[in-house]
């Protein structure tokens, strides 16, 4: 089976010789191209339209996201995984919104990012032959649950960002059970973090209001697809746990 061609743009060639090293003893990857600035990098990738392309964000020449908007008018496919020391929440989301399927903090192992690569790029009946079948379901269940919240205003330092998660993830699992969110949800995730199911309550309804007070209100109905909510209106806590997991089951994840 052909290897997934990969481009690596990164502000050095040292650098850039260390990944395609890495990348090459895989099996499954190779690396067809480099470069050290946005401009160059961008001229290879046109020429060579990987699967991958690994891109860091602070480069001379076009910075990673010069090269998001150029894969973007280009209309090319390829998995853009980011690599950063700056791991802000508006760098995080600006990532996202460009099309990057993946932001990895800096410092990070080679075979971490390999991983990473391969829960993105290879097909699922593939994904599944290499045994990665279960890590890729929860990895992209999880992305894509945090690129929702980062995309609507919710910071991940706060409690309620990994409580709201649980609580869309037991949501997708059993859609009941927004049902008894009182008596289920918040009790069941309060036991896994250690807490109690009040504190659950207050954390997501924080980080929902979070949210709304950032007027990131157009996000959210841009992600939904439809306008379910307008002007100063606010979901409550299981409602919006309900929408999100709707979308995520709609998108069979």
């Amino acid at each position: 089976m052909a290897k997934k061609k990969v481009v690596i743009v990164q502000d050095s060639d040292r650098k850039n010789a260390e990944l395609t090293a890495a990348v090459n003893r895989t099996s499954d990857f190779e690396v067809s191209g480099t470069a050290t600035n946005g401009a160059d990098g961008v001229k290879v990738i046109l020429e060579t339209n990987p699967d991958v392309v690994i891109t860091e964000l602070l480069l001379g020449g076009g910075d990673g996201f010069y090269v998001l908007d150029k894969m973007n008018e280009a209309g090319l496919h390829s998995k853009i995984i980011i690599i950063s020391a700056f791991s802000r929440e508006e760098i995080v989301a600006k990532a996202f919104e460009r099309g990057a399927a993946y932001f990895m903090a800096k410092p990070f192992a080679a075979e971490v990012l390999v991983q990473r690569m391969r829960e993105i790029a290879l097909p699922a009946e593939e994904a599944k032959n290499r045994g990665f079948t279960e890590n890729l379901k929860k990895n992209t269940v999880d992305e894509k649950i945090s690129n929702i919240f980062i995309n609507v205003g919710i910071p991940p330092h706060i409690k309620g960002y990994s409580y709201l998660r649980e609580g869309v993830k037991m949501a997708i699992r059993n859609p009941d059970i927004i049902n008894s969110i009182t008596k289920k949800l918040y009790p069941m995730i309060g036991e896994k973090y250690d807490t109690s199911a009040s504190k659950v309550e207050r954390a997501i309804r924080h980080a929902i209001e979070v949210a709304w007070n950032r007027g990131r209100i157009e996000s959210l109905n841009n992600i939904l697809g439809v306008k379910a909510y307008i002007g100063s209106e606010k979901p409550t806590n299981g409602e919006f746990i309900a929408l999100v997991a709707d979308k995520m089951l709609l998108e069979r994840a």
